[in-house]
């Protein structure tokens, strides 16, 4: 008997926000050189950036990136990379052990971002920096001139300010790796007077304060309440991070991870509604899930870098955390991109991180090409197909048990643009042996015809996409049939990611 899946007519969830669908650039690895910016690469334009990877991160339809940081940004001063190259030091960075030339900068960051169409996400640093170096950069930043860091802007070619809208507060200070880890109430009272003078030199600034880096530190989620109360009146948003592995070895466990993600969401919007109730705020506070992605720590030789030759320890951009993705990660990441949709009222903004070679979805060769892999494919149906309103739906489907207790065996979002009076849904199915037929009962909608069917299905689970064989995972197109099509039944293919289109005639 098929699963029905029902859907009503205004019945939403929220507004899906652009934001929802960002990425995130730190100078760790090959991100930043030979990953975006390559002086000499063939690809390569007149300040250096790559057009290839300029064009398959416009393909994603990425809103926002954050940058430069990440564990990188807690050591780094901004002014390192402002004004002429050649009079820029060259650093050691305390976060990846790397040599940092510092000849990409926020200016570079600034040129490539608007010729991406990305909107920048900038961190301050609140490891080693100071409330008025922030202060001062949001000033180079944003002020128009008339002052000594905004002057200084146009001396460096910038006439017009970058006018950054949103801000971080510092990186993931709950974590002892961090430099110059910080407990919470002491990073509590840093970042409100961080924000204090931020906000003062730009009250329009948008500011996520730095909430937990995962849920398996113990100050979790005690560090998330202990921030919010000193600073929820000076912040837009909580930042969370989370990233996923299959860490049992369990194939079940390792697709379930949505169920992880889910519940951590529940804990940080539970937390912070428990602080407005104390502060008797009328504000709800919004999440930033601004670092998630799969990452198979155990798996990968990442921590290597620690090793390394004492006397050769510090290179430029050495490769770090370079994993190949593989088809069982694409099912594992649209399982997660429904729970995102699926929590739009609350998460406002959530950052893929990484974009390029560390951990992305691009990834490149030096001087050489680029391709995608396997986790390009759910982000970019989310991004480009996720948009507008997430709509609630009411299905009733098999469970299993994995470690994160019942876990359903389809995962699913939905959101209804209206713009292109399209619904589209999205469909995880971990049933390794399993079809499920859907039907879907579109309560008020009018007419509704299937359009268009995508589905990641079919390979092995380890197949990967190399330079060799970049397309060896690629979504496939399926035809409706014309069953399907009268009788609003679908079939979802075991060990499947599957996007589904419907066309809605009239107005909601």
């Amino acid at each position: 008997m098929a699963i029905k899946y029902l859907f009503q007519a205004g019945n939403y969830i929220s507004e899906v926000e652009d934001t929802l669908y960002g990425s995130f650039i730190e100078h760790l690895g090959r991100a930043v050189y030979t990953g975006v910016y390559e002086p000499g690469h063939p690809c390569a334009d007149e300040q250096g950036f790559r057009r290839d990877v300029m064009d398959m991160i416009k393909e994603l339809k990425v809103s926002t990136v954050r940058y430069p940081g990440g564990n990188f940004v807690s050591g780094y001063n901004w002014m390192d990379g402002i004004g002429p190259k050649e009079q820029r030091p060259v650093r050691l960075d305390y976060a990846w052990l790397s040599k940092e030339t510092n000849e990409f900068g926020i200016g570079e960051f600034y040129d490539w971002a608007k010729k991406t169409g990305v909107t920048p996400m900038v961190a301050v640093n609140l490891g080693t920096g100071t409330p008025q170096e922030a202060g001062y950069f949001v000033e180079y930043s944003n002020i128009k001139g008339g002052t000594y860091f905004s002057d200084l802007r146009k001396q460096h070619g910038h006439e017009e300010p970058f006018n950054f809208k949103y801000w971080c507060l510092g990186n993931e200070m709950d974590g002892p790796w961090q430099t110059c880890h910080l407990e919470a109430d002491d990073y509590a009272k840093k970042a409100l007077e961080t924000a204090k003078i931020m906000h003062w030199v730009d009250p329009s600034l948008k500011l996520v304060a730095c909430g937990s880096a995962t849920t398996t530190l113990p100050s979790y989620p005690e560090w998330d309440r202990i921030v919010l109360e000193r600073v929820y009146n000076e912040v837009e948003a909580l930042s969370c991070h989370h990233y996923f592995e299959n860490s049992t070895g369990n194939i079940n466990d390792f697709l379930g991870s949505f169920v992880l993600m889910d519940n951590f969401i529940h804990t940080i919007t539970s937390t912070a509604d428990y602080v407005k109730a104390k502060l008797r705020s009328k504000k709800d506070m919004m999440i930033s899930f601004d670092e998630y992605n799969i990452w198979s720590i155990a798996g990968e030789p990442w921590m290597d870098f620690f090793d390394r030759d004492p006397n050769n320890r510090f290179t430029k951009a050495p490769p770090l955390l370079e994993q190949h993705y593989t088809f069982l990660d694409a099912l594992v990441l649209g399982g997660l991109m429904c729970t995102l949709i699926n929590h739009s009222d609350r998460v406002k903004m959530a950052s893929l991180a990484q974009l390029v070679n560390v951990i992305a979805p691009i990834f490149t060769k030096p001087n050489g090409e680029a391709i995608k892999q396997t986790i390009y494919y759910p982000f970019m149906w989310a991004s480009v197909y996720g948009r507008g309103k997430a709509l609630r739906y009411f299905a009733n489907v098999p469970h299993i048990e994995t470690i994160h207790g019942q876990t359903k065996t389809l995962q699913s979002a939905a959101t209804y643009n209206e713009q292109t009076k399209e619904i589209s849904l999205f469909i995880l199915n971990i049933d390794q042996t399993q079809d499920q037929e859907i039907s879907l009962v579109l309560d008020g909608f009018g007419k509704v015809e299937l359009k268009d069917r995508q589905e990641l299905v079919g390979y092995e689970l380890s197949a990967q996409n190399t330079f060799i064989t970049p397309d060896a995972v690629v979504p496939k197109h399926r035809a409706f049939t014309d069953a399907e099509k009268q009788s609003l039944c679908v079939k979802i293919p075991a060990l499947s990611f599957s996007l589904l289109t419907l066309k809605v005639e009239g107005e909601l």
